[in-house]
């Protein structure tokens, strides 16, 4: 369990620096160049912040701020990437937007609910209580929903950076920032993305935490001039108990649904 514990807070010292259809990496098309598209006006952060999930949009999870974890940087400025070309990646997976001219940028964090112990005795079954507790938290995936809004084309030029950078890095990029510790990623890898919003962008990233080889997945979506991001990270995984996982179904549709 010490080292569990370990290997979260070393992955969500990254991820909280602050998280059906179309194809491997760039799955579905994007109507970038439309009249349309490029008079599109962006939100302001408080209009951002009315579109993002909320536990009444997602029955069985936790939302709060993403924002008590700490940043692994102040700002963009002070985030290094290896290759210019995966920045993108590296933004999604530092809690930052992934274009570099968003007009406002909020996120929230979503956790699954797990069961708290009832009860503080030390007694054998308030223990074995506390340990399935404990499971549950574990297993659980945890998932950064992030809303950031483009002026013009602005949003179809992020999703093009994306899609590149999915394509272009798949030998991997190393992130680094003032007062951090290095970040190497060594394998990124597109997947079969949700399909919904004008276009959506998935990709799973390998890097190393505490010496061991962890996965982490983030899907990038275009709604008109909002960019809604989904990063997560399954605490099960991390602690070497659990190989496969996905950004929950669920929370991907329940943005959506409000962005549409």
């Amino acid at each position: 369990m010490r080292r569990a514990a370990t290997v979260t807070v070393s992955a969500l010292s990254l991820a909280l620096v602050t998280g059906c259809g179309g194809s491997s990496g760039s799955a579905s098309p994007d109507a970038g160049g439309s009249a349309s598209t490029a008079a599109a006006k962006a939100y302001t952060a408080t209009e951002l912040r009315h579109l993002l999930v909320t536990e009444a949009d997602l029955d069985g999870y936790d939302v709060k701020s993403a924002s008590a974890g700490g940043k692994f940087a102040a700002s963009k400025d002070e985030v290094t990437v290896t290759d210019a070309k995966c920045a993108p990646l590296a933004y999604v997976l530092t809690g930052f937007a992934p274009g570099d001219d968003e007009s406002a940028y909020v996120n929230r964090m979503v956790t699954e609910k797990s069961e708290k112990p009832s009860s503080t005795s030390t007694s054998d079954e308030s223990l074995e209580e506390l340990e399935k507790s404990l499971k549950d938290i574990m297993g659980s995936t945890m998932t950064i929903v992030s809303l950031s809004s483009y002026d013009g084309d602005g949003a179809a030029r992020t999703m093009k950076s994306v899609s590149d950078a999915v394509a272009g890095c798949a030998g991997g990029f190393t992130i680094a920032a003032k007062g951090q510790d290095t970040q190497k990623f060594t394998k990124v890898v597109g997947e079969k993305s949700s399909g919904t919003g004008e276009r959506s962008v998935a990709f799973e990233v390998t890097g190393k935490v505490e010496g061991d080889t962890q996965t982490v997945h983030g899907e990038v979506v275009r709604h008109g001039s909002t960019i809604a991001t989904y990063y997560s990270i399954s605490l099960a995984a991390l602690a070497g108990e659990k190989s496969e996982y996905a950004i929950p179904t669920e929370v991907i549709k329940a943005q959506a649904a409000k962005l549409t």
